[in-house]
């Protein structure tokens, strides 16, 4: 089975699906869309970019290694843990006050190349992928609460990463290069550890 190839956003209302992602609210909290995998488009690789363009949970064995992502949202900054020492460190965006990023411990449930955008309230669809999507270059979902889902993804708007800021709607923003390598080097199953 197939991980979902497009995402929606929840508790927006957005314009019609050809808008320019600049024109985009930089806030958004995410769930997986509802098309069966038979009938979903597939999300494809960015140029130069190789392998799957989803990974799905059944297809990826167990995470056994001692890695973890840890995310500190005081310090708005997410590292990647590899037996006990950080391989990889980098600043983010995270929920705004009203529409915070969960705390807790989870776990990496689906990775996504190139996903798309779909608005739950209107079900307009982006058809952007790549760096110019909403959701950058890469989806790194990591918890569910009914319509939405939380992510790790890229963005079109790397300023808001510079400036760390707490404006999204939940979701955990990087630039795209940054996303693109954590990507790379987690399975489905790497639990997610986020502190206040």
């Amino acid at each position: 089975m197939k991980a979902p190839s497009l995402l929606i956003i929840g508790s927006l209302l957005m314009g019609p699906v050809a808008w320019a992602a600049e024109t985009m609210p930089p806030t958004a909290s995410l769930t997986p869309a509802t098309t069966s995998p038979a009938t979903a488009a597939p999300a494809t690789a960015a140029p130069g970019v190789q392998g799957p363009a989803a990974r799905p949970a059944s297809a990826v064995a167990a995470n056994t290694s001692t890695q973890v992502i840890l995310l500190s949202l005081g310090r708005r900054q997410i590292s990647l843990q590899r037996d006990g020492k950080v391989v990889g460190s980098w600043p983010v965006v995270i929920g705004a006050p009203g529409t915070p990023t969960p705390t807790g411990t989870f776990k990496v449930t689906t990775k996504v190349i190139n996903p798309k955008y779909q608005s739950t309230a209107s079900g307009k669809v982006n058809h952007t992928t790549g760096a110019a999507s909403p959701l950058g270059v890469r989806w790194i979902g990591f918890h569910t609460t009914g319509k939405d889902d939380y992510g790790i993804h890229g963005t079109p708007w790397p300023w808001w990463v510079d400036a760390r800021a707490a404006v999204s709607h939940g979701c955990v923003r990087m630039k795209n290069e940054h996303v693109s390598l954590l990507f790379d080097q987690v399975d489905i199953g790497t639990p997610v550890v986020i502190k206040p």
